[in-house]
């Protein structure tokens, strides 16, 4: 996809340095606005991407210092991806014969697998492995991208074929055990009055002032199939009502939303990937559409400059929406629900766009939605790696998530709005009755015709017993020598034919697919 004009996106630097302590590391994060880029970037990952018609608007990324063979390269965090790579040469290399790739949505990164000492976050990892790319124009020479998702999904790992290719949390966590296996993202919001754009990545340590997150919810990591490993990600499941619109309505409930992803035995549970690689979120559409459809002056519109199909709506209108996690609520800030890229429509206005972008999934996902940076601001994020760091024992714990909700002041949230963008008021509403039956059409439709032919067999049973018990009313009156004949009819005691009670016959009666729970899909 490529990056879409005058888009609302910054680049964050970061200073890295050495805390007291040997078993932890703090990065600090500082944005600026960023220009934008030539050509197409390497803005997604083909494996975590279903077919979304738009492209990732208000793209930001992180990015920090490394030091690679003694020499500093500038490098992309990103949690959605497994693997280091830079761009240019790097000194002080040993070579090891392979090669690797890592596809894309648009573009790709391929090149030896080199190894060479690196310095990250205050920590040093002797011959990490990593691919080693040709500089190109969206990526230049002196950059690079380090993937902080699970190993499984490491390209290096896999061709390496061992430990020798892990990625660079799993080495630092395999040789300092004393380290504690997580990391937490904390994220600021650009052009927010009462926010800087700063943020902080740590590995093995809780920012000061946020101790609460080790006592919120521990959201299990949900597992991928052995067989798919490929897709694993840091994926955790909202819950059963856990979309809140604009109105306060349960949008899950009211216009029926299921999970499309077949492992999962609560269908009103969507799976929601974490994603520092990701600007804005990527939600099923009719989930978009009810956050956006009733605003005043909305309109799901075909921009040519953003590649496909967007929620198109004023600047001024706040849109607040919230998510749960495990009975805890997440409310968005309508500064990352409405989003500015200094933008206008056809007739010259400034408009502004919906951040949630309608996506529409692939075959078999893995996935229902991708929560990037217009989430994450909301949340300071720990990512517990648990028993997904390669070579765990059995006696490690699970990985899990927990997040701490960042944006709960409503009335300093509705001030920051105001104060950027203005006041225009609106109401919004729930869905109406037509669209709640729209939503349930195939339910109704399948007990309609349970319900039309449980009547059928209904009547035909009555038809049957009637025209019985006339046959015996009948055979009551008749001369002794035709009653001494035998009746052709079933006497009341005998079994009804099978057409009369056979009812599982009606509907489709086949049992749920089995639910693959949190790391036990080890098969």
């Amino acid at each position: 996809m490529q990056d879409l004009p005058l888009s609302l996106t910054f680049l964050l630097l970061l200073w890295s340095y050495e805390l007291p302590g040997a078993h932890a590391a703090r990065l600090t994060l500082r944005g600026r606005p960023r220009q934008r880029r030539v050509g197409n970037g390497l803005d997604r990952r083909a494996s975590i991407v279903g077919n979304t018609s738009v492209g990732d608007a208000g793209d930001i990324d992180y990015s920090t210092d490394i030091t690679l063979g003694g020499k500093k390269f500038s490098v992309l965090i990103d949690t959605g991806s497994s693997d280091l790579w830079v761009a240019g040469s790097v000194p002080n290399t040993q070579q090891t014969g392979r090669s690797a790739q890592v596809q894309y949505a648009v573009g790709e990164i391929e090149g030896p697998i080199l190894t060479a000492s690196l310095e990250f976050a205050g920590y040093t990892v002797d011959n990490q492995a990593f691919i080693n790319a040709s500089p190109s124009s969206s990526n230049p020479a002196g950059t690079g991208l380090i993937g902080l998702g699970p190993s499984s999904g490491s390209q290096v790992q896999s061709t390496i074929g061992s430990s020798a290719g892990d990625p660079t949390l799993d080495r630092i966590f395999q040789q300092d055990t004393s380290t504690p296996n997580f990391i937490t993202v904390l994220l600021g919001r650009i052009r927010d009055p009462t926010d800087s754009p700063t943020g902080d990545l740590t590995v093995g340590e809780v920012l000061p002032g946020y101790d609460q997150i080790t006592s919120q919810p521990k959201l299990p990591v949900s597992a991928v199939a052995s067989s798919d490993s490929g897709n694993q990600h840091w994926q955790i499941l909202l819950d059963a009502d856990g979309i809140i619109g604009p109105a306060g309505d349960n949008i899950i409930d009211e216009l029926n939303i299921e999970t499309a992803v077949s492992s999962t035995s609560n269908k009103k549970q969507l799976t929601v990937v974490l994603d520092t690689g990701f600007s804005l979120p990527q939600v099923p559409s009719r989930v978009a559409e009810a956050f956006y459809k009733n605003v005043p002056g909305a309109a799901l519109v075909n921009r040519a400059d953003l590649n496909g199909q967007v929620w198109q709506l004023p600047c001024d209108k706040e849109v607040n929406v919230t998510f749960k996690f495990s009975g805890v609520k997440y409310p968005i800030h309508p500064l990352d629900t409405n989003l500015d890229l200094n933008l206008t429509d056809s007739s010259g206005k400034r408009v502004c766009v919906g951040a949630f972008q309608p996506t529409d999934l692939q075959n078999e996902p893995t996935f229902d939605m991708i929560f990037g940076m217009a989430f994450l601001r909301n949340a300071y994020t720990l990512i517990n790696f648990g028993d997904f760091v390669d070579g765990s024992t059995s006696t490690t714990a699970a990985p899990f998530v927990q997040l701490l909700s960042t944006t709960n002041d409503s009335a300093a949230v509705h001030a920051d709005f105001i104060k950027v963008r203005g006041n225009s008021p609106w109401t919004p509403i729930d869905a109406t009755l037509g669209e709640r039956l729209s939503a349930r059409l195939p339910l109704i439709i399948g007990l309609s015709v349970a319900a039309g032919s449980l009547l059928l067999i209904a009547v035909g049973a009555c038809c049957f017993f009637s025209a019985r018990n006339r046959g015996q009313r009948r055979a009551f009156f008749r001369p002794a020598f035709f009653r001494a004949r035998p009746s052709k009819y079933q006497q009341l005691h005998e079994p009804a034919p099978p057409e009369a009670h056979d009812l599982h016959l009606v509907g489709n009666q086949s049992a749920p697919p089995a639910y693959t729970n949190p790391w036990d899909a080890r098969y």
